[in-house]
C-alpha cells in the first residue's frame, strides 16, 4: 500500500496502448495524474475512462516534457494532500511494482538526496539494435550521479527549491534541473533496484537519428545555457561531437581543396589519413565495448551507430545554435514521427 506521501506524474502524447499499460502498472492507492501534451488519438478520453486524473495542456505555449510535468506537480501539490515524493513516469513506461518502495525508502534514509532512480529497461530490446541501444545506454553504475532520466521520483521540498523544470527546454530538462539542484547542495542517485520498462517502439533508422538529434540538441543548449558551469561530461560529449562530426571532416574538405589548387598529392594523402581515423576510432570503441561483456555484433553496431551519430548530432546542434541565436521557440523533436 502506498500512502498521501507518493504521488505520481504520468506525461505522454499519442502514447495510445502503451499509455494504458503504463496506467495499469502504477499503484492505484497513490494519487495519480495524467498530462496529456495535444493528443489525437483519445488517449486523454481512455485515461478518464479508467478513472485517472487527466489534465490537457493548452496549445497556447510549446509542448515539451518539462512543462508537463511541472503542470502535474502543481496538480498534485494544489490537491487535499501533498505528497512528499513525485514519482514522474512517461506514458512509454510501466513501472516495477516493487520501485515505489524502494525510492521511499532512499530518499528518506538520505535527507539530501533530491532524486532517486534504478535501471530502466527496455521492453523489446531484440525488436530492433536501436532498442538494443536504449537498453544498453539506460545500464550505468549506481551511486551518486550528475544527472537522471525522465523517469525517477523526486523529493517535492528540493523540486520546489529548484523551481522546478525549465520549461523551454524541448529536451534535456533533467540534466538541467540535476544541475540546478547540485547547485543547492541537493544531490541524485541510482540505486541498484529494477524501476521501470520502456518501450521505445523505435524500428526503423530514421527514428534513431531524429532521436539521435535531438541529443545533439540538448547538449548544445545546455552548454550554451549554463556555459562553463554545464556538466563536466556533456561539455566532452559537445566536443567530441564538433570534432568527429564538424573538424575532421572540414580539414579532409580543406586537405583535397588545397590539392586540387595547389596541384600537390600531398594534401591529399593528409586528408585520406585523417579518413582513417574513423576505421580505428570504430574499432577502437568496438573492442571496447566488447571488454566490457557485450556480444561481439552488438559491440559492431554500437560503435558504428556511435560514430554514425555524431553527424545526426551535429544536426541537433547547429538547430540549438539557431534558436539560440534567433531567441525562437521550438517545437517536439519527435522521433517516432520522425519530426
Amino acid at each position: 500500500m502506498i500512502d498521501a506521501s507518493v504521488g505520481i506524474v504520468v506525461i505522454g502524447r499519442n502514447e495510445g496502448d502503451r499509455l494504458i499499460r503504463c496506467l495499469h502498472s502504477l499503484p492505484q492507492s497513490a494519487r495519480i495524474v495524467y498530462v496529456d501534451s495535444g493528443s489525437t488519438d483519445g488517449s486523454l478520453e481512455r485515461a478518464r475512462a479508467l478513472g485517472f486524473a487527466a489534465l490537457p495542456l493548452s496549445s497556447d505555449a510549446p509542448f515539451s516534457a518539462a512543462r508537463a510535468r511541472n503542470a502535474g506537480f502543481q496538480f498534485l501539490v494544489s490537491g487535499p494532500s501533498v505528497p512528499d515524493y513525485v514519482q514522474l513516469v512517461d506514458g512509454d513506461c510501466e513501472l516495477d511494482a516493487d520501485w515505489i518502495g524502494h525510492a521511499v525508502s532512499a530518499l528518506a534514509t538520505e535527507p539530501t538526496l533530491a532524486i532517486v532512480f534504478g535501471r530502466c529497461r527496455e521492453r523489446y530490446p531484440n525488436a530492433s539494435v536501436y532498442n538494443a541501444l536504449c537498453d544498453d545506454e539506460w545500464d550505468g553504475p549506481v551511486g551518486l550521479v550528475e544527472s537522471c532520466g525522465g523517469i525517477a521520483m523526486v523529493r517535492r521540498t528540493a523540486f520546489e527549491d529548484a523551481g522546478g523544470f525549465n520549461e523551454t527546454l524541448i529536451a534535456g530538462e533533467e540534466p538541467d534541473l540535476c544541475l540546478r539542484l547540485s547547485r543547492k547542495k541537493w544531490s541524485v542517485r541510482r540505486i541498484a533496484a529494477e524501476m521501470n520498462f520502456h518501450d521505445a517502439a523505435m524500428t526503423k533508422f530514421k527514428q534513431w537519428w531524429v532521436r539521435t538529434r535531438r541529443s545533439g540538441f540538448a547538449y548544445a543548449e545546455h552548454v550554451m545555457i549554463h556555459r562553463r558551469h554545464s556538466n563536466p561530461s556533456w561539455i566532452r560529449s559537445l566536443i567530441s561531437i564538433l570534432f568527429w562530426a564538424a573538424a575532421i571532416p572540414a580539414l579532409i574538405l580543406g586537405a583535397v581543396c588545397l590539392s586540387i589548387v595547389t596541384d600537390r598529392p600531398s594534401f591529399t594523402l593528409f586528408g585520406l589519413g585523417l579518413l582513417l581515423l574513423y576505421p580505428v576510432q570504430w574499432l577502437r570503441m568496438a573492442l571496447r565495448k566488447r571488454q566490457l561483456g557485450a556480444t561481439a555484433s552488438f559491440s559492431r553496431y554500437y560503435a558504428a551507430l556511435t560514430l554514425a551519430g555524431k553527424f545526426a548530432q551535429l544536426g541537433g546542434i547547429v538547430r540549438a545554435a539557431v534558436r539560440y541565436s534567433l531567441k525562437g521557440q521550438m517545437k517536439l523533436i519527435e522521433y517516432r514521427d520522425g519530426t
